[in-house]
């Protein structure tokens, strides 16, 4: 990781669980690169030139009567970024059947076995969105079918999507960490048919899938799921993710504007997760 200077948030967070795994997830979707889980919380980093003033705005958790979040932040000293998320990251294994690990854990005798190494990337397995959207590619066909990962973070849903037989595959991720994280994972994990390209919806004109897989937050769901309506095949599948069970209305009554109808609802603790067809 570059020397560029680091702000450090400190959350206090009650009650600790879910409130530190749903403000991590939306942290990570504003850009906040690192997160040090502690006793009473979670000490979140940002690059000082990704930071402005209104960085919390869109971090919902925080407006929930559910959760009492305090926090304060300050300029940091150097930190080696490495040590402290392989001191955090441990492995998981989704429904005994995927694992997700970093390099040095031990292999797991599941039948996918994915190695990730996330760095500031989202997408590790272990916030409930990503949890669910390797549980919809585990319980779907995927065989010999073209799909895009938007928002790919790591790569991981990519990556097994390939292990399912999915081909051709584009993961797109408009964040510079996210993309070239997403190449090494890829290299990694001896993948041969994933695209990764860096770049928001504007690159997906005049693409074509059977599969689509957009783990994004809601506001950006809602912005672009006329991008991915268009993109999708007929008989085609939407997997999405990001928000929370208050948002399915809006973003189903979204998917039917655009003929989508709505399928399956995945739920963790407040995050869901939804399957439209075409």
């Amino acid at each position: 990781m570059s020397n560029n200077i680091y702000l450090g948030y400190e959350f206090i967070v009650s009650p600790l669980q879910p409130g530190v795994e749903i403000l991590i997830a939306e942290l990570g979707y504003a850009g906040f690169e690192s997160f040090v889980e502690t006793e009473r919380g979670v000490t979140a980093y940002i690059q000082k030139d990704e930071w402005n003033d209104d960085i919390l705005n869109d971090i919902q958790i925080l407006e929930s009567d559910e959760f009492e979040i305090t926090y304060t932040f300050e300029d940091i000293e150097q930190t080696n970024w490495n040590a402290e998320w392989e001191k955090n990251f441990n492995p998981i294994v989704v429904d005994d059947i995927c694992a997700v690990r970093a390099p040095f854990h031990t292999k797991f005798d599941t039948q996918y076995d994915i190695i990730i190494e996330p760095k500031m990337s989202f997408g590790t397995g272990h916030h409930e969105t990503t949890h669910m959207m390797i549980q919809h590619i585990l319980k779907n066909d995927f065989t010999n079918k073209s799909v895009l990962d938007m928002g790919c973070g790591t790569g991981v849903l990519a990556i097994l999507a390939e292990l399912k037989g999915a081909k051709p595959i584009d993961a797109v991720d408009y964040d510079n960490w996210c993309y070239l994280n997403s190449l090494e994972n890829v290299e990694r994990n001896n993948c041969k048919h994933i695209t990764v390209i860096e770049g928001d919806a504007s690159v997906l004109t005049g693409k074509k899938y059977d599969i689509i897989i957009a783990n994004i937050n809601r506001n950006i769901l809602l912005q672009d799921l006329k991008t991915y309506a268009s993109c999708l095949n007929k008989s085609g599948t939407l997997f999405l993710s990001g928000f929370y069970n208050d948002d399915i209305p809006m973003i189903q009554e979204e998917c039917e504007k655009h003929l989508l109808k709505f399928e399956e609802k995945l739920e963790r603790n407040l995050w869901v997760s939804l399957k439209f067809l075409n």
